[in-house]
């Protein structure tokens, strides 16, 4: 599926109000006229935006494509819910996760991400850190996604009050939360003509350049690795990168604007998600 690149993405995505929208319809039989327009304007805009997203692939595209995805899982299941079990809904459900499965893909995310590449490089993503899949990437993302629905859902249904603090609340939550997971999509490893650079604002507080000439081994870190670990605590299995000399690294020591600290490494431990592309990559580019 990494080698069909955005197409799944788009395909899911473009067939996805056929399967889903039955569903989503029936469970909006029972609301006002008002609301039943104003979540189908929504929906209607938020898919066509999110399908144009999926035709020019960026690290943007992505990051609206993640974020639109879980959506539609959500909704399917809140169909099943207000609707009951039903053959439309099971197939709602089965089509979102399909969608929400090939957007959160491995190869999805490497397809969109070279799409904001420059020149002879080739960006590959990094894997998500552990503990923010433990919970604090839910919570952001719901975040976002109440900030931009509840406001105008609210105020379809005449309530004005709730609606307008829902709108002046809702859209400065949302747009903080999606500048934060849009930091997800901009986590690779790049490789350039003169080697690869470490760029993940998570970790770092500038990219890190590894140059050819630096380069000692690149493959598999051992379990007992004492390499600087860039992972951030990223599940699976993690590169490790020799160097000589070492490098200067600026980590990220803080959340404030502009700390940072720095330190020198012999070694990196980075955590991309396809690992033996990556190997390819850098044995294909003579860099292992």
């Amino acid at each position: 599926m990494g080698s069909l690149g955005a197409w799944p993405a788009r395909v899911t995505w473009l067939v996805l109000p056929v399967l889903l929208g039955p569903a989503v319809g029936g469970a909006l039989d029972d609301a006002s006229r008002p609301v039943q327009v104003v979540a189908s304007i929504g929906l209607w805009l938020g898919w066509a935006a999110v399908l144009v997203a999926t035709l020019v692939p960026t690290t943007v595209s992505l990051t609206a494509l993640r974020c639109a995805t879980p959506a539609a899982v959500v909704a399917a299941v809140a169909a099943t819910v207000a609707d009951g079990a039903s053959a439309a809904s099971g197939v709602a459900l089965v089509a979102a996760l399909v969608a929400a499965l090939a957007a959160f893909w491995p190869g999805t995310g490497e397809a969109f991400v070279a799409g904001s590449s420059y020149g002879n490089e080739r960006r590959m993503p990094l894997r998500v850190p552990g503990p923010l899949l433990a919970g604090p990437l839910v919570v952001v993302w719901a975040a976002a996604a109440a900030g931009v629905a509840a406001g105008p859902v609210l105020l379809a249904a005449r309530q004005w009050i709730a609606g307008a603090a829902a709108l002046a609340v809702g859209l400065p939550v949302a747009a903080v939360a999606f500048r934060s997971l849009h930091t997800l999509a901009r986590r690779w490893l790049v490789f350039v003509p003169n080697g690869v650079v470490v760029h993940d604002p998570l970790a770092l507080a500038e990219p890190v350049l590894l140059r050819r000439a630096e380069l000692r081994s690149f493959g598999p870190a051992p379990a007992d690795s004492a390499a600087l670990d860039l992972t951030r605590g990223a599940l699976g299995l993690a590169l490790e990168v020799t160097l000589a000399p070492p490098v200067s690294v600026w980590l990220a020591a803080g959340r404030r604007q502009g700390v940072r600290e720095a330190t020198t490494a012999s070694a990196l431990l980075v955590a991309p998600t396809r690992p033996g592309a990556v190997l390819a990559e850098a044995r294909r580019r003579r860099l292992a």
